[in-house]
């Protein structure tokens, strides 16, 4: 049997930096975004997935990543954190570039990948026993409360176990050691309602007492509404908008009138614009042009025209 390495030893995309004679820091520069990602673009053959995209996360935010299937949001989250190399464009995470993290860098970061890179053949108390010789600051009291709250079975091989308990205890791992920044690629996919709303929970707690950074794909609209405190619309290899929830469902109307009446909305106002229909921002309904008319937004209406 053959032990896969924390995510940062895993193979990626060959990248020109070598990442030798670099210096253990575990400060991030005052001020500086968690995650700085500028001008980035990643094709895969002539089809461009993310293209010229600029996207920053800050200390403490909830970010929940949407998108439409295939429009790219593993590749981005891959490329966050220097897993897969871009043709354009740099990435930056905690101040340091992402293909040269140092070591007490990437020990800063929890992730969850979209498929599990379990070992089948190990118990759950053996694989955290492993990861944790990888990371000075493991909680070991938080991993035994997880493992005692989440049902995970510890002396049944991870191969057995359901998807669920697979999922759990995947989640268990990437919070252990207390990371300032962690991502998740369809984390919740396999939990049953109870479960994800626990989860949930727990991500909330984790940026109100520590202040990390969270940012997650998910394609279940109602798990974002409960935590995500800022959204992030992925569409045409862009971030076409990164806002706060509330603020977005408070502010953004769906117009809805003839085209001449659309074409008299104000440009910096309208995030999206289609056959008869417009989503403004920042606008009052008593501003509208006449012939229009206007209704709140829900998160499945933003989702629907902003990705």
């Amino acid at each position: 049997m053959s032990l896969a390495l924390p995510w940062w030893r895993t193979a990626r995309r060959p990248s020109p930096a070598a990442n030798a004679g670099l210096t253990l820091s575990t400060a991030t520069p005052q001020g500086a975004a968690s995650a700085e990602l500028q001008g980035l673009r990643v094709a895969y053959g002539a089809q461009p997935v993310l293209d010229g995209l600029d996207w920053s996360l800050q200390p403490g935010q909830v970010v929940g990543l949407l998108g439409r299937n295939g429009a790219g949001k593993t590749t981005l989250l891959e490329s966050l954190l220097g897993l897969r190399d871009p043709q354009a464009g740099s990435v930056t995470l905690f101040g340091q570039r992402a293909d040269r993290l140092d070591d007490a860098a990437r020990s800063r970061i929890g992730y969850v990948p979209q498929r599990s890179d379990l070992f089948e053949d190990l118990r759950a108390d053996e694989l955290l026993a492993y990861f944790r010789s990888f990371y000075p600051r493991w909680n070991s009291a938080k991993v035994e409360g997880l493992m005692t709250r989440w049902s995970v079975p510890r002396n049944l091989p991870i191969g057995q176990m359901s998807g669920g308990e697979q999922q759990r205890l995947s989640i268990i791992r990437a919070l252990a050691h207390e990371p300032d920044l962690l991502v998740l690629d369809e984390p919740v996919a396999s939990l049953d309602p109870l479960a994800r709303r626990d989860f949930l929970r727990e991500l909330v707690e984790r940026v109100l007492d520590r202040g990390t950074t969270v940012v997650f794909s998910t394609h279940i609209l109602s798990d974002l509404e409960r935590v995500a405190f800022n959204v992030a619309f992925l569409r045409r290899g862009r971030i076409a908008l990164q806002a706060p929830l509330d603020a977005l469902l408070d502010e953004v109307l769906d117009v809805r009138g003839a085209t001449a009446a659309l074409d008299a909305l104000p440009a910096a106002a309208v995030i999206t614009r289609g056959d008869g229909q417009a989503l403004v921002r920042g606008l009052a309904e008593a501003a509208l042009p006449s012939g229009l008319v206007a209704q709140r937004v829900s998160l499945e209406d933003l989702f629907e025209g902003l990705t």
